[in-house]
């Protein structure tokens, strides 16, 4: 394998499935079967999951909601998606936990840094909800900031698409593929692949980021054993 501890980052929408909204079971079960694949093969891997499926502060703040009240709902929506996260990942006997940045003792675990990186070092996944625990920051912000800290080797984001396009390939048929770039190269481009604060933490960091579609069986496997599939960011 070319990594030991990942850190893989999904967003809530990619859990809707073919649903408008909410949580889709079967892409749960599929998502799972994909990370045990990997915890097999003895890697540590860490999870940080979006809250688009169920809501957006900044959608609620375009339609009048005050932004901090509507990021805190949204902070509170990748809580809910981690717990449902965590019980596909329990239903096939992966031991994991659940850690937020905001405190819900009831529910998870408080996010520890030295007490995450002893669950991973002990082969369970841990995922990470609550976003930041700080309104006005993306859950791409704290994929970066936690991987950072857990001594992460690698950051996986797992979407629709096989990769980086100069185009959205989704609109654009014409749209051309990266194989890899610098951060220079995203930066002089224009790419999106991060909102600016996750991807200057990541570039500062020297935390290389790989871009591919979670959403074809075993991608999550080949990724983590080096094939050449999805785009790398990296120095």
């Amino acid at each position: 394998m070319k990594y030991k501890r990942i850190l893989l980052k999904l967003s809530g929408e990619a859990l809707m499935g073919s649903r408008q909204y909410g949580i889709d079971p079967d892409r749960l079960a599929e998502y799972a079967q994909d990370i045990k694949t990997i915890t097999d093969k003895g890697i540590e891997v860490a999870i940080v999951i979006g809250g688009g499926n169920i809501f957006r502060g900044v959608a609620g703040a375009s339609k009048g909601m005050d932004r901090v009240q509507g990021d805190h709902m949204g902070m509170l929506a990748t809580v809910i998606n981690g717990l449902a996260l965590q019980g596909a990942l329990e239903d096939i006997d992966i031991p994991t936990r659940l850690q937020t940045a905001i405190k819900i003792n009831e529910v998870a675990e408080p996010f520890i840094r030295r007490k995450a990186m002893r669950h991973l070092e002990k082969g369970r996944v841990v995922i990470f909800g609550g976003g930041t625990g700080n309104p006005y920051f993306t859950t791409d912000s704290a994929a970066v900031l936690r991987a950072i800290e857990i001594e992460a080797d690698v950051i996986l984001k797992g979407t629709r698409v096989d990769g980086i396009y100069n185009a959205d390939p989704e609109k654009d048929t014409t749209a051309v593929k990266f194989n890899s770039l610098s951060f220079d190269d995203v930066l002089r481009k224009g790419l999106k692949v991060m909102d600016t604060t996750a991807f200057t933490l990541s570039q500062e960091n020297k935390l290389p980021i790989i871009v591919f579609d979670m959403n074809t069986k075993g991608n999550l496997l080949k990724v983590v054993s080096g094939e050449n599939i999805g785009t790398e960011v990296n120095v």
